[in-house]
């Protein structure tokens, strides 16, 4: 196996700092907009650009939240043990509101396709629009496509990426995992 670093700390954290810029240029101040970040792994990427959006922006108001899709993948019932999905974390009504969805990695769209599955539930959103950290690019299985990049990648189907972040205990990092 090997691995190979792709962005360090200093990149991610302009990287952040791009996207937010990007987002609330075409957002303004927020006023009917909902940041939400995609359980499990999409949540630490929202968090630290809600943040990033409150400074650029002066809105303490920005509707935020955390949703789970476990329930709403289509692979939910297929391994040997049951899924155990994760908190959500959403107290507003999407109906009628443009919503940023936001995750880590991009790889087929299938995990982006229950998260809009599971997103019906709290309304029908205005627009909704999709926040990526990574997109792998290749390999999709669904036609799905960000609005926001932070970084394009390449990889093989077998390959992993895998974030890191220093709210997990590690530093904020992403590599590239391949198996020989």
């Amino acid at each position: 196996m090997q691995r190979r670093q792709i962005l360090d700390a200093h990149k991610l954290s302009i990287i952040l700092q791009r996207l937010a810029l990007e987002i609330a240029e075409n957002h303004g101040h927020f006023q009917n907009t909902a940041i939400i970040g995609l359980q499990p792994r999409g949540i630490i990427v929202a968090r630290r650009l809600y943040q990033k959006l409150k400074e650029i922006t002066g809105n303490e108001n920005i509707k935020f939240g955390e949703l789970d899709s476990t329930f709403y993948r289509d692979d939910f019932r297929r391994g040997s043990s049951p899924l155990v999905p994760n908190s959500i974390k959403l107290d507003f009504i999407v109906e009628d509101k443009k919503v940023i969805l936001i995750d880590d990695v991009l790889y087929t769209g299938r995990s982006v396709r229950s998260a809009l599955n599971a997103l019906a539930d709290f309304g029908r959103p205005l627009k909704t629009e999709l926040l990526v950290l990574i997109d792998r690019v290749h390999n999709r299985e669904l036609p799905i496509e960000p609005n926001y990049v932070g970084e394009k990648i390449d990889t093989r189907a077998h390959d992993k990426v895998e974030v890191l972040w220093k709210e997990n205990g590690a530093k904020d990092e992403v590599w590239i995992i391949t198996k020989n």
